[in-house]
């Protein structure tokens, strides 16, 4: 079949548009009829001009005289260069059709606009998953739709600075003014949902998030100076104070645990625990900034019992019980795992992962990541916290056994999602010390664990 030129409007226009196994190209008209000239006329003058350049080309060659070669007629030359202008555009069509056939492109007449405007497409919506242990626990904390919809405005502003040239600070400063009107207008009801004994620590954290030092109005100043460094650090401040309030809104579990799982161990809220490292083989851990090598690092974990309860619940009382006082550690290709199960302590959770857009966890069941499901709590972070499975049911976690994730994008699958994305109970993640974990080595102990904070939150079962 045959492309078919289709002028696009009388009047000779700019382009023609070449219609081909259902696609549509514009191609430029980089040369028309001669005016004045009929089909016949254009072709019997071309054959006219072409005899003619031939005889003067002979008489050239014969006499050898500059002189003879000004016989050439002006229009001689110009129907030699109007033949090869043809053959030119006839190439460039049939270049630009092959592209259109083998690359499709919306270049049909009424997408013109795209040949002007283009929407770059910043991430997908598997980067929405959280990157960082701080963010996916934020997200995780089960706030009012109110206070869900102020961090989302916020947590856009985060996406919006990945933005590589001009960044879009007037969409930046439109979210935070729509959620500081929403901060300012529903302030009665934003208070009133806080514990009668935290009202006076929420109502510096409310002051603080309007017009405190890293409030939203700081946030609003930043993002008109234009400078993304100033914007970034504002930011963080805004939504960890935003964070803090929403925490103070969720004293407990926003769901029923199912009654056969009271017999275990639960976290209600959220606890803090510090870990402390020690090497063994005489080397040391490379410092911080500012200060000296040692031979023991600290890290901190948060752990996250509004999504994982029974995870966290039993993690918190191992800790409590100096389970994990001595104990070595071993590394694997991304993961640093706690050796082996300890006798005696702790209890066989079972499997608790909650999907994301979920107000309760699922037991025993893992999520289909191929088909669109996503935890709250990603193992698709570096640092991510995790029970590692029952040896005698995947069902199930193990006792004690835990592990470090060290997510790495290179070995990770669509979206950047780790392939046992879904597949194991995560319950924290490691918010401090992340600069240690690459350099814990195999043989290495756990000096000591402690629960710092969240003792209040931790419900332990029954003695039957």
């Amino acid at each position: 079949m045959a492309p078919l030129l289709v002028p696009l409007a009388a009047g000779r226009p700019p382009f023609l548009v070449v219609h081909w196994r259902g696609s549509s190209l514009f191609l430029p008209r980089i040369v028309g009829r001669r005016k004045g000239l009929l089909r016949s006329q254009k072709n019997k003058a071309r054959i006219r001009s072409c005899a003619i350049c031939t005889e003067n080309s002979r008489k050239c060659s014969d006499t050898k005289k500059f002189s003879d070669l000004h016989q050439i007629s002006w229009s001689s030359i110009l129907s030699v260069l109007n033949v090869g202008r043809k053959q030119i555009s006839r190439a460039i069509a049939v270049i630009l059709m092959f592209m259109q056939i083998t690359l499709p492109l919306p270049m049909s007449y009424g997408d013109l606009e795209f040949l002007y405007y283009a929407n770059a497409v910043l991430y997908s919506p598997d980067t929405k998953v959280p990157r960082t242990g701080e963010l996916a626990l934020r997200k995780a904390i089960p706030a009012n739709q109110n206070m869900k919809y102020i961090q989302d405005s916020l947590e856009d502003i985060s996406y919006l600075l990945r933005i590589p040239q001009r960044k879009p600070y007037g969409t930046m400063e439109s979210d935070v003014k729509k959620a500081l009107k929403i901060v300012t207008e529903e302030k009665d009801l934003i208070l009133t949902s806080i514990p009668g004994e935290l009202k006076e620590k929420g109502s510096v954290l409310y002051s603080s998030l309007i017009d405190g030092k890293g409030g939203l109005q700081t946030l609003i100043t930043s993002i008109k100076e234009n400078d993304p460094d100033k914007v970034s650090v504002a930011l963080a401040s805004s939504l960890d104070t935003l964070a803090q309030l929403e925490l103070l809104q969720a004293p407990g579990l926003s769901f029923l645990l199912p009654e056969q799982y009271l017999k275990y161990p639960r976290l209600t809220g959220r606890g803090t625990v510090e870990i402390t490292i020690e090497k063994v083989d005489g080397s040391m851990f490379s410092p911080s900034a500012g200060s000296e090598p040692k031979s023991t690092a600290t890290i901190q974990v948060v752990l996250d019992g509004y999504s994982a309860p029974l995870t966290s619940g039993n993690f918190a009382k191992l800790v409590t019980d100096g389970a994990y006082d001595g104990v070595k550690l071993k590394c694997a290709s991304q993961a640093i795992l706690s050796d082996n199960e300890l006798v005696n302590y702790g209890y066989a959770v079972p499997l608790e992962v909650m999907p994301s857009g979920q107000f309760e966890p699922l037991y025993k069941t893992t999520l289909s990541v191929q088909d669109g499901e996503l935890p709250v709590l990603p193992l698709s972070v570096y640092g991510a916290v995790a029970m590692a499975h029952n040896m005698d049911s995947e069902e199930y976690s193990s006792p004690s056994q835990f592990f470090f994730y060290l997510y790495d994008k290179r070995n990770s699958g669509l979206g950047g999602l780790s392939f046992d994305e879904g597949q194991f109970s995560v319950f924290g993640y490691t918010v401090r010390g992340k600069e240690i974990l690459p350099q814990i080595k195999t043989g290495d102990i756990i000096q000591s664990a402690k629960l710092v904070q969240g003792q209040d939150r931790l419900i332990l079962p029954e003695a039957s």
